[in-house]
């Protein structure tokens, strides 16, 4: 039986849950950046993933780990380094939309020279990539990084899930991060023109939540030469929620969340630790339709042990996005988590390999971002040997 308490904002007045196996699943799946049981769940908002802490986090050792470095030493030869304090992120106050202000976060390439630029949109949560995003993007070697943080979120916060603010719950929509996040890069393109900065080729990347985002929010990034996504399936959140929901056995359970959704009771009202405005937005959040149109290449990364999202909503997304007229690549990581983290292997961290492939790509940026993979099988990773 799962902790209630572990799995909403403990601020907020909870109904009761119906079933254990939706509780865990609508407050920690539905292709947001997902929540677990009594221990910091996988990949809540990043910061506050036990997995991600483990590997990246300060207390983590700051002795390289030897796994990733021996699956793919030449492709990342510093990814999971501590970098030096100049090559470590800054805080950058951003406008959001109706006077709010992100906190995001900033870093310079690490190694000479710079040859592109990163923004990061990440998942769910009220907890900060702070504590991590040295060690987590430190792979990252040539490129300039933007984090973006929702409003009311410390970049250095390691909230837990049960913890999130009142306010935060009720603030916390689809529709409205979106809105931040677009005020957001326009006033980072806009001051970049003023400075004169470098024209560079820039990638856009969704982490889980942060992945619905993307499609809405490419115009705004000049020069833009792809968009990465990271454990989200691409199917609209609801239909993934579906499918979820069916794997976990708890259709019953969606449907009666779906009853309320469509119900009377006003936004503000609380279901399952989220607003049901919240519910709102993701019931109606179209993102496969717009993937596929994109005319970005995109690459999709996901853990072929990832429990949050179902294998059928990743399955269903690559036949949809066969149609695409512009590239896409995507690749299944076996034995990883929604984190992209394996516990065993000689690949254990499944970020640092996406960084690889990215950097791979940054020399030679005419060759397409999929030309990494190109010679690698679709979806797949060996579990033995360099991939």
């Amino acid at each position: 039986m799962l902790n209630v308490k572990h799995l909403s904002a403990s601020a907020a007045p909870l109904r009761p849950l119906a079933s254990p196996v939706l509780a865990f699943f609508v407050a920690t799946a539905v292709a947001v950046v997902l929540g677990g049981c009594a221990s910091p769940p996988p990949f809540y908002a990043a910061a506050a993933s036990e997995s991600l802490v483990n590997v990246y986090g300060p207390e983590a050792s700051t002795e390289t780990p030897t796994a990733p470095a021996q699956a793919n030493a030449q492709e990342a030869p510093a990814a999971t380094q501590t970098p030096p304090p100049a090559e470590r992120f800054a805080l950058r106050p951003l406008p959001g939309a109706d006077g709010a202000t992100l906190l995001a976060l900033t870093r310079s390439e690490r190694t000479a020279s710079l040859r592109y630029r990163v923004i990061v949109i990440p998942g769910s949560g009220c907890a900060g990539m702070g504590p991590i995003a040295d060690r987590y993007f430190a792979g990252l070697l040539h490129a300039q990084v933007l984090v973006l943080h929702k409003p009311g979120v410390d970049p250095q916060a390691r909230t837990a899930p049960a913890d999130c603010a009142r306010d935060f719950v009720q603030q916390d929509r689809l529709s409205s991060w979106l809105a931040h996040a677009r005020a957001a890069l326009v006033a980072d393109a806009q001051q970049r023109a003023r400075e004169g900065a470098p024209a560079l080729p820039q990638l856009l990347v969704g982490i889980s939540e942060g992945a619905e985002l993307l499609p809405a929010l490419a115009p705004e990034v000049p020069q833009l030469a792809g968009l990465v996504v990271l454990a989200s399936s691409g199917l609209d959140p609801q239909e993934a929620g579906a499918l979820q929901a069916q794997r976990l056995g708890a259709q019953a359970d969606w449907e009666e969340l779906g009853r309320m959704v469509a119900g009377r009771r006003p936004d503000s009202a609380v279901a399952q630790g989220r607003s049901l405005g919240y519910w709102r937005d993701l019931w109606n959040w179209s993102l496969t339709l717009p993937l596929v149109r994109s005319p970005w290449p995109l690459l999709q990364v996901w853990g072929g042990d990832d429990a949050l999202v179902p294998l059928a909503a990743y399955e269903r997304f690559a036949e949809l996005a066969s149609l695409r007229t512009v590239p896409y690549c995507a690749r299944r990581l076996d034995g990883a988590n929604h984190s992209l983290q394996r516990g065993a292997g000689p690949l254990t961290d499944g970020v640092q390999l996406v960084w690889a492939w990215i950097e791979q790509w940054a020399r030679n940026p005419a060759s397409g971002l999929c030309a990494p993979l190109l010679d690698r099988p679709l979806m797949l990773l060996p579990s033995v040997g360099v991939p």
